[in-house]
């Protein structure tokens, strides 16, 4: 048997992407998961997120079907509306009970648990998953004002790595982006709008065709 932990990752889509916007980065995928590839054996590398479905394109389903393909187990459900005490339009696309139930269901088979989210809900989840005998690392960061980890999260956990850190490792470099095609006036065409609504509801920036690490 091999003497290599058994490491899985449990990515939180929408608290991942409002932490890397406020640090001033984008994920690299493929780097990330390249670096946790070698602190052990990657076992499962989920990803969830919540997806509008009456939409004709999602301008972020590029990006759930190459981490579908690219190593990921993707984990996406729709968004529900419903409307709050004060008549307001709501949208909910909550992920947490998925993320714990896969959790708790592959315990016996790994050692370590990689947490990508400062969401306070998940204490009661790494509480669990330690008397499992499973060490819990939570990746987030203290670095900004207010933090973007729950205090009492982070006590929880075994390891708490900063995103701030890892941003070198697993970050996107710029320059790798391919240049857009100049039209026939020799300028480059500007990108299609993106909507705010979308970035800030459902936790991933919406990248552009160019932007895809494929």
């Amino acid at each position: 048997m091999s003497g290599q932990q058994r490491i899985a990752l449990f990515i939180d889509g929408a608290n991942l992407y409002a932490t890397t916007k406020t640090l001033g980065f984008d994920i690299d995928y493929k780097r990330l998961l390249k670096e946790f590839q070698g602190r052990g054996l990657l076992v499962r590398a989920f990803y969830y997120t919540a997806l509008v479905e009456d939409q004709e394109y999602s301008s972020i389903r590029p990006l759930i079907d190459w981490l579908d393909y690219n190593g990921y187990r993707v984990v996406t459900k729709p968004t529900k509306e419903f409307v709050d005490s004060a008549g307001r339009r709501k949208v909910k696309g909550n992920m947490d009970i998925e993320l714990a139930i896969d959790a708790l269901e592959l315990s016996p088979f790994i050692d370590h648990m990689v947490l990508f989210s400062g969401d306070g809900d998940f204490r009661s989840l790494v509480e669990a998953m330690q008397r499992r005998g499973v060490r819990v690392s939570v990746v987030s960061t203290v670095t900004t004002q207010p933090p973007m980890v729950a205090d009492e999260l982070r006590r929880q956990a075994d390891e708490f790595l900063d995103l701030s850190q890892l941003a070198s490792r697993i970050g996107r470099d710029p320059s790798d982006r391919p240049q857009r095609p100049m039209n026939e006036n020799g300028d480059r065409p500007r990108p299609q709008p993106r909507s705010p609504a979308l970035e800030s509801r459902y936790g991933i920036r919406q990248p552009q065709d160019d932007e895809l690490d494929i």
